[in-house]
């Protein structure tokens, strides 16, 4: 349970995640729970989070990591935190499956958002974290202009036109907001609080 969007223009990125999941209690039992999906990890950058709820705890070891070793630029954060989070997603499994069988709650992905020192032309990079070959490997791909995760074609073609035409942030919000909502009544796998923030030159704000 989740649902993470984002996208990317040549001035910046909006970003957004509901706060609904899925927790077990052993031996057998499944609690809904709320949790934090965006983090910002510096300045210029933030993860998303979606699937496990402890998602959020590697993410915020992920933030350790990277304060401890300096990182700043999205490409040098993003070489290091696949290995780094392909690493706690492991140590997550063996130890989950020890106690509950493996289950799809099990799965987990992250989105990486940032700007690159290295490109003035297209700064801001997203990058996808995800178990595309077999759990618990962790593999990356870089995302285009939008991306939602479940997918959401309808709204991905709505922002990839926004992104295309390189509207301003602050006119791309609503679009994702009304669609997130409308998803949180509609679905029983998303729900409220919903977390929004853009990644700009003046760097990671988190927006109402």
């Amino acid at each position: 349970m989740s649902q993470l969007v984002v996208c990317r223009t040549k001035n910046g990125i909006v970003l957004a995640a509901d706060s609904k999941a899925l927790d077990f209690v052993p031996p057998e039992k499944v609690t809904e729970v709320e949790v934090t999906r965006l983090l910002q990890l510096d300045k210029q950058t933030a993860i998303l989070t979606g699937g496990a709820v402890e998602g959020y705890q590697m993410c915020k070891k992920l933030k350790n990591f990277i304060e401890d070793d300096r990182l700043s630029d999205i490409d040098e954060i993003y070489n290091a935190a696949l290995p780094f989070l392909g690493s706690e997603y492991e140590m997550f499994m063996r130890k989950e499956c020890e106690v509950v069988p493996l289950d799809p709650l099990h799965h987990v992905h992250f989105i990486l958002a940032g700007r690159s020192a290295r490109d003035s032309e297209n700064p801001y990079r997203l990058y996808l974290l995800w178990t595309k070959k077999k759990l618990p490997q962790l593999d990356g791909d870089e995302i285009g202009l939008a991306y939602t995760v479940p997918r959401r074609v309808g709204l991905e073609y709505k922002l990839n036109q926004l992104c295309k035409g390189n509207s301003p942030l602050e006119e791309i919000l609503p679009t994702v907001r009304e669609t997130m909502e409308l998803l949180g009544e509609k679905e029983e796998e998303v729900g409220p609080p919903y977390t929004y923030a853009f990644i700009s030159e003046e760097g990671f704000k988190a927006v109402d």
